[in-house]
């Protein structure tokens, strides 16, 4: 099988020659109309890696994005978040194409430099590459979002003063924080996929903790659980605070104290061994734990049962 070369963009006006558009007249900070965008002909041929941020939505476009753990369909509505040095490529579909539409916001790091945001957009889980799906716009939502693209592009087509570069970035943090919230309501409205991926979650626990792993490997760890469903942690734990109230860690300590009170109420075993068999490695721990979880210590818990 032929091996893929990887292409790497270092600059927002090196993307725009690559893609047969005029220079930018921001260096650091670009919307394109996706409609005057020129397809390199080797773009499914190599992965991709840029140097900057992109955001886009893209409408009417025949073909995939292999992005991270998933591959989406460009599917109207459909919004993604790639950071600097993530790789990812397009997959083209051989069909004619439609007239495509929607934009790409792009913004390199520099642009941030300074800027608190520099800081907090590392923060915004939809741009770490495990995460499981892309945002999935209502019309209203995409009015919203859209509105904001324009409200930028305005900005820096208009004359460039000392207060362009804190106005834009204020819409920036505006895009991003809208888009956090429409992830937050994806969360509850596409509750089929979620409550799939609880019970992946509920079968990834249980198997491991009816194995050896608890023994030979301790407890399970957050950024192991979700690796084995193919999201980011940060993912994780904000569908998991939708869907049950409670963080990854808060999930797994609850599914290991329903394992100890099975050993506690079925089994003979001391508090020690079972400590042993849960993966801790010193008995007070153990004790702590289900002491702050249950307000009993185990001696007190089994006690119960006799």
């Amino acid at each position: 099988m032929e091996q893929r070369i990887t292409k790497r963009i270092k600059t927002i006006t090196e993307f725009h020659r690559s893609r047969g558009l005029p220079p930018p007249e921001h260096p650091l900070i670009s919307v394109v109309d996706y409609s005057t965008v020129q397809r390199p002909e080797d773009i499914g041929e190599a992965n991709w890696i840029f140097d900057f941020y992109m955001i886009a939505l893209k409408i009417g476009i025949n073909g995939k994005l292999k992005y991270g753990q998933q591959e989406y369909d460009f599917d109207e509505g459909t919004m993604f978040f790639i950071a600097p040095n993530q790789v990812f490529r397009i997959e083209t579909d051989p069909l004619p194409q439609t007239r495509p539409s929607g934009w790409m916001l792009l913004i390199h790091p520099d642009f941030l430099w300074n800027m608190p945001l520099a800081k907090t957009i590392k923060q915004y889980d939809f741009f770490d590459y495990s995460v499981n799906e892309a945002l999935f716009l209502s019309k209203k939502e995409e009015t919203t979002i859209n509105s904001i693209i324009e409200s930028i592009q305005e900005e820096y087509h208009a004359h460039i003063d000392r207060f362009s570069q804190n106005i834009i970035i204020s819409h920036l943090e505006t895009l991003l924080n809208y888009s956090e919230r429409f992830y937050e309501r994806q969360f509850i409205t596409r509750k089929i996929t979620h409550h799939e991926i609880l019970n992946r979650l509920e079968d990834l626990l249980n198997n491991y903790f009816g194995s050896q792993d608890l023994v030979l490997k301790g407890l399970p760890t957050v950024q192991f659980v979700a690796e084995q469903l193919h999201m980011s942690p940060g993912y994780l734990s904000r569908l998991l605070k939708t869907l049950t109230g409670q963080s990854t860690q808060q999930f797994i300590h609850d599914k290991l104290i329903d394992k100890a009170k099975e050993k506690l109420s079925t089994t003979e075993l001391s508090v020690s061994e079972i400590a042993y068999e849960l993966g801790f490695e010193h008995p007070q721990s153990f004790t702590k734990l289900f002491k702050n979880k249950t307000r009993l210590s185990p001696s007190e818990f089994r006690a119960s049962f006799l």
